[in-house]
């Protein structure tokens, strides 16, 4: 497997801050939908050294990472949902390219804050992931999973936390709110309306698997922030 350089990242004055970088949901989810397991960690040292932009998933055991992954790659069983949430405790990798040529990685990590997993296992799966989330080279994003019947939790607060100072730094965040179609659309709209004043200048997304809503625009996102220096060549073109 090839692997290609991360782009490099545009600077401000390279392009408009108030002209969309936009590219066609269906090349972002053509992308995504080469996702191809690459490898799987029980602790960070086990995870290889790469130079291409990684995207990683967190949240709450069942908020709904593993049902966004799969619906986001057109792939039933890529991510694994285990039927006893908290039960899986990897850091499992993703390739993302075409024509064997790996642009990207998304990193699925386990899921955190479920009540039956032992208090020492919760304690070494927040070390673990907040030393990902601080540590890891090639981290370009972090895409956190939120139920929003239930709003943010503690240990979402957190993550919040622990990666703020990378998000001052220029690290994409973006907040999804899955399982949007139990709520009604005014529901819909406070709910982000909220989520957009805690997310501390994330993005803020609805997402429904069920409804297919919010695919095509967290598609387009992940692709814009994988390919930087396409972005920035387009708007160049303009």
């Amino acid at each position: 497997m090839t692997i290609l350089p991360s782009a490099p990242v545009p600077n401000a004055s390279a392009a408009s801050e108030d002209a969309p970088q936009t590219v066609s949901p269906i090349i972002a989810l053509g992308w995504l939908h080469t996702a191809k397991f690459l490898t799987t960690a029980p602790q960070l040292h086990f995870l290889p050294p790469l130079d291409v932009p990684e995207i990683a998933f967190v949240g709450r055991s069942n908020a709904g990472k593993s049902t966004c992954i799969n619906t986001l790659t057109q792939q039933k069983q890529l991510a694994f949902a285990s039927k006893k949430p908290g039960r899986t405790q990897h850091i499992n990798l993703f390739s993302l390219g075409k024509q064997g040529v790996t642009d990207a990685v998304l990193a699925d990590l386990p899921g955190y804050g479920y009540a039956a997993v032992p208090k020492q296992d919760k304690i070494r799966w927040q070390q673990v992931m907040a030393n990902y989330l601080v540590t890891r080279e090639n981290l370009k994003a972090i895409v956190l999973m939120c139920d929003p019947r239930h709003g943010l939790t503690e240990l979402d607060e957190v993550l919040l936390d622990v990666v703020r100072p990378r998000v001052e730094e220029g690290l994409k965040f973006l907040v999804i709110l899955t399982k949007a179609d139990k709520l009604t659309r005014a529901e819909q709209s406070k709910a982000l309306s909220i989520m957009k004043l805690q997310a501390g200048g994330g993005e803020v997304r609805l997402f429904s698997a069920t409804k297919r809503q919010g695919i095509d625009e967290v598609a387009t996102l992940l692709w814009q922030w994988a390919h930087p220096g396409a972005c920035q060549q387009s708007e160049t073109d303009r």
